[in-house]
């Protein structure tokens, strides 16, 4: 969970982006990468197989300090979204602050959308992190495409979970940032019901996310990413 380092000046996050094969997570971490400001965010870790693009995890640290010289890390990280590699899957969750589960817009991955929802809620447990708790927004990605769930359905899903919901065309940078950043806000408010992390560090939510997001740059991720 949550890291403080007091005597460091250090609180450091771990965000899983989780969902099925192909769904946009490793795409979503590139477009992420490509936003943050120079000297803000570590290399990009990126381990593909033959079957699965992301066999064990995209690993993006990124970093900045709040106004009082507080430093905060984000390590984002995602899972290889295959079924038979849920070991691995399990073991990235380990200790996660927060998740992002990215589902594919499309008709025809429902079932696989369904099935990794509800492998999240197993593998939360079987971590013991409770998943009415855990800071968890959900991405409907690919909404650039023909054959997807229509806006009145993931207004009906949104309505069914108190979970919010966003819609993205990660490959071309539109809907991470407002995923990444509503998931954050979500954090922030946890943490500051758990440790009362505004004493501690000397700021608020607002600005909290306020300098993280002067780090980045949407426009820098508009002509699509570089897969």
């Amino acid at each position: 969970m949550v890291q403080f380092n007091m005597s460091q000046r250090e609180l450091t996050l771990k965000v899983v982006y989780y969902g099925p094969a192909l769904s946009g997570k490793t795409t979503n971490l590139q477009a992420i990468h490509s936003m943050v400001a120079p000297g803000s965010a570590g290399r990009l870790m990126n381990l593909e197989t033959r079957d699965d693009r992301t066999l064990f995890f995209d690993l993006l640290p990124v970093h900045f300090r709040t106004r009082n010289n507080f430093r905060i890390k984000l390590k984002l990280y995602t899972v290889p979204g295959q079924v038979f590699h849920d070991s691995t899957r399990q073991i990235v969750l380990q200790k996660a602050d927060a998740v992002a589960f990215i589902a594919d817009s499309r008709l025809s991955q429902t079932d696989e959308n369904r099935e990794s929802f509800a492998n999240l809620m197993a593998n939360l447990a079987r971590n013991q992190l409770d998943p009415e708790q855990i800071p968890l927004v959900v991405q409907f990605n690919k909404r650039d495409l023909q054959d997807i769930r229509t806006e009145e359905e993931l207004q009906s899903l949104a309505a069914i979970r108190d979970t919010p919901i966003h819609r993205s065309v990660a490959i071309y940078g539109v809907g991470v940032m407002e995923t990444l950043q509503s998931l954050l806000a979500l954090t922030w408010d946890r943490l500051e019901g758990l440790y009362g992390v505004s004493e501690k560090l000397g700021t608020d939510r607002t600005e909290f996310l306020e300098q993280l997001f002067n780090h980045w740059h949407p426009e820098n991720a508009r002509g699509g990413i570089n897969l």
